[in-house]
């Protein structure tokens, strides 16, 4: 976390609207002073530009107003207190929102922050204790190991002579969050009515995903509910260590967990002293993460190195999962179909999957996949072992910015984790390459996809699907027609490339009409082959027989269909 001024934010929350009007009072001061006057009236802030600017000629323009925009918005987002501050860290993962420098400066809002005297924090750790922490534990730090905008952490003892942390978080803190963030929504629709270009990045649901993270945050016991999760994916795996939680103790505003005695991953220095073998730790970080992402679905979203450290044995320990990512199945095999188009530099693939992820919007497809296709095009012919997945994810998120294309917060999540990881494994060793150690993974996975035991799962979910529409299309017309008899009609038409719409909606409904034809034929075929009479043909029911080589041949038929569509989208 970077150093914040103290004195900025408020330890309590706006009292009433007087209150929530001086902070924003402050809000634009902090901002004026930092050189974003501009900014400020282009988000319908004139009229708090008086006050503001009074105060801010009082106290004096900041030297950080001469610096670039970017330094100057880090240095206002530590002003402005925790709830910016995390605003700030939850932009710099935006990588589809904001370009490399920005960034970049944004990644250093991960730096301490000064840390609260222990007698601020002893009431509320009293109360979440139930007791005096020197009498909880058998020895209690009261110098802190660490702090962050949100909590600090100390290291202590239990009775049983056990080591661990214990993270506490800031008094007041939730209170002061909540009330920030109540007023960044209110930025966040003031930006959208007056600058209407950012319409396109949702500002609004921006700043709403934002708050629903930093509750998960600032609740310690989801926490450690995401680590010991984690914990369970890894069972079996001895090389990957997750800290123990310490449930007697846990709380919502305290989280307690053995203590992990390694070496941060930053400092090479004593990897190297140690004797560790930095190729092997690359390899297992890569293996760890792409396994908890591709095969699992749930993933450590921060593995910057503050939050990893290494062991004796070549071992890797994951700490801190305040912030954690979550795919579904469909987002894991779209995600597979990404990272092979670009490893295999198939621009077709690509495109499909990013419009698919980012709705489309109103971006021409033919020059978003002539960009896809310029941009691989300059790595064709550079072997996979010297192919930087990292500064690949970072060419595709340029072109998004440049079509005005956003993805869903999981994904531009997951982007950054992965541009992080290889930054984490070169650290480690500079002939480590991303994409040369996932491309067994992807594979692997793609094998595992198209099994038959998957296949028959997915076709059978499909049928179920379809059987679900099919079985409410009555209701469903039933309430139409109702709606239509108390409100009437409003039809809006907007015509562009009708016939194409209309040709293929009629080729998908053709091709879901042959799926629950070839379903049919498979159940009732399958149901045939246990009957003992009639014709046999090769030892088998002739009808039975007949049934599956149709239901083959028109899944081959549909299978072909919609490879031929995916290439002419």
């Amino acid at each position: 976390m970077a150093a914040q001024n103290p004195s900025a934010a408020a330890d309590h929350p706006p009292a009433n609207g007087l209150g929530e009007l001086d902070r924003l009072q402050q809000i634009v001061g902090v901002l004026l002073r930092h050189g974003f006057e501009d900014l400020v009236r282009r988000l319908g802030g004139a009229h708090l530009l008086a006050a503001a600017g009074r105060a801010s000629h009082r106290n004096g323009i900041s030297l950080q107003a001469r610096l670039a925009p970017p330094a100057r918005l880090r240095c206002a987002l530590e002003e402005l207190g925790p709830a910016f501050v995390k605003l700030g860290q939850v932009l710099a993962g935006r990588v589809d929102l904001l370009g490399p420098e920005w960034i970049a400066e944004l990644e250093k809002l991960h730096n301490h922050v000064p840390a609260v005297p222990f007698e601020q924090l002893k009431p509320q750790l009293v109360s979440c204790l139930g007791g005096d922490p020197h009498e909880v534990f058998a020895w209690f730090d009261e110098q802190p190991l660490a702090a962050a905008s949100i909590a600090q952490v100390h290291r202590a003892r239990l009775h049983d002579g056990q080591e661990v942390v214990v993270k506490i978080r800031r008094p007041g803190v939730s209170e002061t969050i909540g009330a920030d963030v109540r007023l960044l929504e209110r930025i966040a629709a003031s930006a959208v009515r007056h600058w209407p270009e950012l319409e396109p990045y949702r500002p609004v649901e921006l700043v709403r995903e934002f708050a629903r993270s930093l509750a998960r945050e600032l609740d310690f016991t989801q926490e450690c509910r995401n680590a010991e999760r984690i914990a369970g994916q890894f069972a079996g795996h001895p090389e990957v260590v997750i800290p123990k939680v310490i449930w007697t103790w846990t709380h919502e505003g305290v989280n307690v967990q053995e203590w992990i005695d390694g070496i941060p991953g930053g400092d090479l220095a004593r990897v190297d002293e140690a004797g560790l073998d930095r190729q092997e730790l690359a390899r297992k970080g890569a293996a760890l993460v792409m396994k908890m992402v591709i095969t699992d679905g749930f993933f450590h979203a921060d593995p910057h190195p503050g939050n990893v450290i290494y062991l004796p044995g070549n071992r890797i320990a994951l700490i801190d999962f305040g912030m954690v990512g979550k795919l579904s199945d469909r987002r894991r095999s779209e995600l597979l179909d990404l990272l092979l188009g670009l490893v295999k530099r198939d621009a077709e693939s690509v495109v499909e999957v990013l419009l698919d992820w980012t709705g489309g919007g109103r971006v021409s497809v033919a020059t978003l996949a002539a960009d896809i296709d310029n941009f691989l095009d300059a790595y064709h012919g550079v072997p996979l072992a010297e192919l930087n997945l990292g500064r690949l994810l970072l060419d595709v998120t340029s072109v998004l910015r440049a079509h005005r294309l956003m993805l869903p917060a999981d994904l531009a999540l997951l982007i950054k984790v992965f541009i992080t990881l290889e930054g984490l494994g070169r650290g480690l060793d500079p002939s480590f390459h991303m994409a040369q150690e996932a491309l067994p993974l992807l594979r692997t996975a793609v094998r595992a996809r198209y099994r038959p035991a998957a296949l028959w799962q997915q076709a059978w979910r499909s049928v179920q699907r379809a059987a679900s529409v099919l079985g409410g299309l009555p209701d469903d017309l039933v309430r139409m027609v109702r709606a239509v008899r108390r409100s009437g009609v409003q039809v809006h038409v907007e015509v562009h490339g009708l016939q194409q719409s209309v040709d293929q909606l009629d080729a998908a409904v053709s091709r879901l009409t042959v799926g629950l034809v070839v379903a049919a034929l498979i159940i009732g075929s399958s149901i045939v082959m246990t009957v003992d009479a009639g014709p046999r043909l090769f030892g088998l029911p002739a009808f039975g027989l007949m049934g599956f080589t149709v239901a083959v041949l028109g899944a081959l038929w549909l299978l072909r269909s919609i490879h031929r569509s995916g290439r002419h989208r």
